[in-house]
C-alpha cells in the first residue's frame, strides 16, 4: 500500500500541517512549483515503443541538447540554473543533471492522449540530505520526471481554478492543470505519495527512496492511467491528454548540491 503525504486527496482545499507519515497538503499556489520538469527519450526503437515518440535528450555526446528539450527556470528569480549536459556515463550516453543551489527543468512539449506507459532509467550519484518534499523549506529533488496533463478545468476545485487563472495572467502562459511527478528521494521510502507543499496542482510519487543505493542505474516503467487515477482520480474519472513531459532537479531551498543521470526516456505501448 502506498504511503501517503496527505490524509485524502479530497481534502486538498483544507490543508493541514503535518509530517509525512500522515502528512500534508497546502493551499498556497506558487508559480515556482508548477514550473517543473522536462523529458527525453532514446532514438532507437525498443520492444513496445510507439511510433509517436519523445525526442532524445541529444544526439552525439558533447554536442548539446535536442531543441525539443527547452530549459525553464523560475520566472523573475535570480536563482542559479540547474545544469543539464548530454554526456557519457559508464560508456553509455546519458543526460547529466547537476544542481548547485539551483533550480531548473527541461520541458518537452507534447500534444495528445496519454500513451499507455512511460519508461526510463536513472541514478542519483549525489543526494540532497536536507531535502524534505513535504515542506516548503525542503522542497528540493536530486532528480524527477514529471508529466503534465490538460485536466478539464471543470474538474478542478473552484479556488484552485482561480489560482490557475491568476498565475496564467501573471506569466502570460497557460498553467498546467495537473502535474504528476515521479521522484528519486533520499528521505522517504518508495511508494510515498503526496501533494507539493506549494500547490495542489502538482502531486508526487516516490519511485526510488531510502532503500535505493546511490550511484546505481535503476529502471522504471509506469502506467500513466493508473498513477493519474491514484493521485488525481478523485477529481477526474478519466486520464486527460498530456501536454508536456519534464525532467528536473533543484536545490535552491536547501542550498545543497546534487548529481544525477537519466537516459532512455520513452513512451511505451501496452504490454
Amino acid at each position: 500500500m502506498a504511503r501517503t503525504c496527505w490524509p485524502t486527496v479530497e481534502r486538498i482545499q483544507a490543508p493541514i500541517r503535518k509530517k509525512c507519515s500522515a502528512t500534508t497538503m497546502r493551499h498556497p499556489f506558487f508559480l515556482s512549483a508548477i514550473l517543473l520538469i522536462a523529458a527525453c527519450a532514446i532514438s532507437t526503437r525498443a520492444a513496445g515503443q510507439i511510433d509517436a515518440q519523445l525526442a532524445p535528450f541529444g544526439m552525439m555526446p558533447g554536442t548539446g541538447l535536442h531543441p525539443q528539450w527547452q530549459f525553464r527556470g523560475l520566472p523573475g528569480k535570480t536563482i542559479a540554473p540547474t545544469a543539464f549536459e548530454w554526456t557519457v556515463m559508464g560508456g553509455v550516453p546519458a543526460l547529466q543533471v547537476r544542481t548547485e543551489r539551483s533550480y531548473g527543468l527541461l520541458r518537452h512539449a507534447w500534444k495528445g492522449a496519454a500513451p499507455a506507459e512511460l519508461a526510463w532509467r536513472w541514478q542519483v550519484a549525489q543526494t540532497l540530505p536536507k531535502a524534505d518534499i513535504a515542506v516548503k523549506s525542503g522542497d528540493d529533488a536530486a532528480l524527477k520526471v514529471c508529466v503534465m496533463f490538460d485536466q478539464p478545468i471543470a474538474d478542478i476545485p473552484l479556488l484552485q481554478r482561480a489560482s490557475l487563472s491568476l498565475a496564467g495572467a501573471a506569466t502570460g502562459e497557460a498553467m498546467p492543470h495537473a502535474t504528476l511527478c515521479y521522484l528519486w528521494d533520499n528521505r522517504y521510502p518508495s511508494g510515498t505519495i503526496g501533494v507539493n507543499p506549494y500547490t495542489a496542482r502538482v502531486r508526487y510519487m516516490v519511485l526510488n527512496g531510502t532503500e535505493s543505493a546511490a550511484g546505481v542505474w535503476l529502471s522504471q516503467r509506469r502506467r500513466l492511467a493508473d498513477d493519474f487515477a491514484q493521485l488525481f482520480g478523485s477529481e477526474s474519472p478519466h486520464t486527460p491528454p498530456v501536454t508536456a513531459v519534464v525532467v528536473g532537479a533543484d536545490s535552491d531551498n536547501t542550498l545543497g548540491s546534487s548529481l544525477a543521470y537519466i537516459d532512455q526516456l520513452r513512451w511505451l505501448s501496452n504490454r
